[in-house]
């Protein structure tokens, strides 16, 4: 429902709204032709790549982009209101009500930390590579029920995205994983059946029945981003999200965002292991991009801007690129918030768990 608006705030906001237009319509006289040009070099690299050509400077934009300095696009007042963020407690009723879905949430955290470490470390994770991502999306203390935005116990704190647990997946990340990976899923959880008995066996069967309901309603739809993003915000898809909780599924799901650039780059010739600053940048900016910076040489990562592995808008909305604004400096930003992150006894109890397989 839209919200009541005076005369007078739409009348300042349509004069807010000129200004704006205005500003923006200069800016991208400078900015249309750079973002273009950034775009049709990504693509000409990314020809290049398929066809084992080599990259050097030339396939990359080396100016930075311009400012804008005008100012901000102005709310409408008589616009609908923006409904909150869905959080856990949303995960696990919609989780509940369209499946009959109750995840098997952990006695202690430290249940959950050497499942997801025995997990990622037959699944070929490093455990520098584990703790240092998971101390900077979850910072350093996370739970494996932690979202963006609450973090930290702080009043007035509110989600700013569906982003959970130890790796920050979205909604629309766990509906694309179980369409994606779902035969893996279903594949793992019946080797545990097989090895299980009694109560817990009978519990692992139901949730197989369960999680196969969850894939069908994943898989159909294309696979595509944009339409599993639908998918993800309708209550089914919230309650896939609820996977994310569970100690058993959980983990796997987690694992397998990284495990998806580790393997992306793997075939693509990377032979040494990611380190976890440039596994970081794969799982920020996306395989491809991310890819595109991991297999630059160190010399040209000094000289690259970090404009040329994102959008126009996709720039814009990150202020940490615009800030540490070559790959080299982005790289190290990130190494240093993962340093910080790592020294906290959540990332260290991680680490411990690594080593108690």
């Amino acid at each position: 429902m839209a919200r009541a608006a005076t005369p007078q705030q739409m009348a300042d906001y349509r004069a807010k709204l000129a200004d704006y237009n205005a500003a923006r319509a200069q800016y991208q006289v400078l900015a249309t032709p750079y973002w273009a040009q950034v775009k049709a070099k990504r693509a000409a690299r990314f020809a290049k790549r398929r066809t084992h050509h080599e990259i050097t400077l030339e396939d990359y934009v080396l100016t930075q982009p311009p400012d804008y300095a005008g100012p901000k696009r102005p709310i409408d007042p008589s616009g609908p209101p923006k409904g909150p963020v869905p959080v856990v407690a949303d995960f696990l009723r919609h989780a509940a009500e369209q499946f009959g879905f109750v995840p098997d949430q952990p006695a202690d955290e430290i249940d959950f930390k050497r499942a997801y470490a025995r997990i990622a470390a037959a699944a070929g994770l490093t455990r520098d590579q584990a703790v240092r991502v998971y101390g900077f999306e979850a910072t350093g203390n996370g739970r494996y029920d932690v979202q963006a935005g609450l973090e930290f116990d702080k009043p007035g704190a509110i989600a700013i995205t569906t982003a959970l647990g130890y790796n920050q997946l979205l909604s629309t990340n766990s509906v694309e994983l179980l369409a994606e990976q779902g035969r893996w899923l279903v594949e793992t959880l019946k080797a545990r059946m097989a090895e299980a008995s009694g109560a817990k066996r009978a519990a692992l069967e139901k949730k197989l029945a369960i999680l196969e309901k969850m894939i069908a309603f994943a898989r159909s739809v294309r696979d595509d981003w944009n339409l599993h993003e639908q998918h993800a915000g309708t209550p089914r898809g919230l309650g896939i999200h609820a996977l994310n909780l569970d100690v058993d599924i959980g983990p796997l799901l987690q694992t397998q965002k990284l495990l998806t650039s580790v393997v992306f780059a793997r075939q693509r010739g990377t032979t040494k292991p990611l380190t976890a600053s440039e596994l970081e940048m794969m799982n920020l900016t996306g395989d491809g991009n991310g890819y595109d910076m991991v297999a630059m040489p160190q010399d040209m990562r000094e000289k690259v801007p970090t404009s040329n592995f994102f959008t126009q808008s996709g720039y814009e909305h990150n202020p940490v690129a615009q800030r540490n604004n070559t790959v080299a400096k982005l790289l190290a930003a990130t190494d240093t918030v993962m340093d910080r992150e790592s020294a906290l006894s959540g990332a260290k109890d991680l680490a411990a768990a690594f080593g108690e397989r």
